[in-house]
């Protein structure tokens, strides 16, 4: 009997103890989300990176400036530490922008909007002049073959899914055609390729984007037409088969630049050497200010910083936050970051990247090594009724990709996850602007991602 009372005494006491760190988190939820709304900076800091400073291509002047800037902000904000940590980058230089122009058979010509893909060649400001073949795949190139391709432009015209849910699966299974088209087409005597714009969103804004050529093909000049722009070609091809393009256009490739990953962290108090790492990519396409891709996820993890300094907040673990380089034309600043990261043996128990856009969050996607991902997504779960009350919620599936190299290092990696349906709307163009972000929702994904941060520094994975 007195065993029994014994349990459920302890029992009791466990119980009384949960509710009240369960009650005091919320409290330090409320606080948080409180401080990101009313006080945060990142706005502004968005501001200045976007209209100030503008495209922020890896290699550009405008990636050094973006590179200062912002560790100028971490600098302000009491970090116990900042750094920069070199990375090698090509800087694809867009020297003169495309002019694509459709011929009809009165021989007056149409101009499409248009703009050149990351690291296509020119044409160096001559003309090419040439029928055009519409596909909608990579593999009807196989099918078409040379005796119809060669010689002429191939347009891929493939859209993305409006039927599909999830925006950024749409684009995944369209990308691949503005990805690796030119190289494809080269390889059956193509003299130049057009590809739809990656977007649902009928307007005469084209997207830019990498292109990736294979070893060995034969370069050629490849370069995005608005959706507006591919409907009418389309059209006009079908009234029209022998109906030509011109296009033209000049741009350099130039090996060897240096860029900086620009780090700043706070020591944890007890458990300095548990690494919890947050982040955004701080280059961006040069035809626009990088707004949404990826200024936003930047600002808003040096935001994470702040938040905690405002609450006057010591954590227990190393919180880290990293602005990477070159995710958009190679990946430099995360290979480099995990790198270097094995090497010094650091232990990252998890990491954090915001690249999605932004727009309101919605929830976090999770990610992991097999051997360890299910036992600690479970206890990550449970936190989750917590962040209820802000409408975030936690799913399976990847996180980001900066943090992606750390993954056989053991962390847990998490990806914001915000409303996406207008994000290809902006996404590659000159569109993606201060203009189309919210304050408010840029500001609650900051709180969102600094909540996470928190109950991860509390508990641990």
């Amino acid at each position: 009997m007195l065993k029994n009372l014994i349990l459920i005494f302890n029992l009791l006491i466990c119980s009384i103890f949960l509710s009240a760190q369960t009650e005091n988190d919320a409290f330090v939820l409320k606080k948080i989300y409180s401080t990101a709304l009313a006080e945060s900076n990142a706005y502004n800091w968005l501001y200045h990176l976007s209209e100030n400073i503008g495209g922020r291509i890896a290699g550009s002047p405008n990636g050094a400036k973006a590179e200062n800037y912002t560790q100028k902000i971490l600098d302000s904000l009491t970090m116990n530490h900042t750094f920069r940590q070199a990375c090698t980058t090509t800087f694809w230089n867009r020297k003169t922008e495309s002019k694509v122009h459709m011929w009809m058979q009165n021989n007056v010509s149409i101009e499409l909007a248009s703009t050149s893909l990351g690291n296509t060649v020119g044409t160096n400001n001559k003309l090419i002049r040439a029928e055009v073949i519409e596909v909608q795949s990579l593999d009807e190139l196989i099918i078409k073959g040379e005796e119809n391709i060669k010689g002429k432009i191939v347009f891929f015209n493939r859209p993305m899914d409006p039927t599909l849910i999830n925006s950024f699966h749409a684009y995944g299974g369209a990308v691949d055609q503005r990805a690796f088209g030119a190289s494809r087409a080269s390889k059956y005597g193509a003299v130049a390729v057009l590809v739809r714009s990656m977007t649902n969103k009928l307007d005469n804004v084209p997207h830019t984007g990498s292109s990736i050529y294979e070893e060995g093909v034969n370069k050629i000049p490849s370069i995005a037409i608005s959706t507006i722009a591919a409907n009418l070609l389309s059209e006009s091809l079908k009234n029209n088969p022998s109906l030509q393009i011109s296009l033209s256009n000049d741009n350099e490739t130039i090996e060897g630049k240096t860029n900086y990953n620009i780090i700043g962290e706070i020591k944890g108090s007890e458990f300095p050497d548990e690494i919890i790492v947050i982040g955004g990519h701080l280059d961006s396409w040069d035809i626009g200010g990088g707004a949404h891709d990826d200024g936003a996820g930047c600002v808003q993890s040096m935001a994470v910083i702040e938040i905690l300094n405002k609450m006057n907040y010591q954590p227990k673990r190393t919180i880290r936050c990293v602005l990477f380089a070159n995710e958009e034309n190679g990946l430099a600043g995360g290979t480099e970051y995990a790198r270097l990261s094995k090497l010094n043996g650091e232990k990252h128990i998890a990491g954090l990247e915001s690249d999605s856009g932004g727009f309101s969050p919605r929830g976090f996607s999770a990610d992991g090594a097999d051997t360890y991902f299910d036992q600690r997504f479970k206890k990550v779960s449970n936190w989750f009724t917590l962040m209820e009350a802000y409408g975030v919620t936690l799913s399976k599936g990847g996180s980001g990709a900066d943090i992606s190299p750390l993954k056989d290092q053991g962390p847990l990696l998490f990806g914001l996850k915000p409303d996406t349906n207008r994000y290809f709307d902006f996404h590659h163009t000159a569109d993606d602007h201060i203009e189309a972000v919210n304050k408010r929702e840029l500001n609650m994904g900051s709180a969102a991602m600094t909540a996470l941060v928190y109950l991860i520094d509390q508990y641990g994975i």
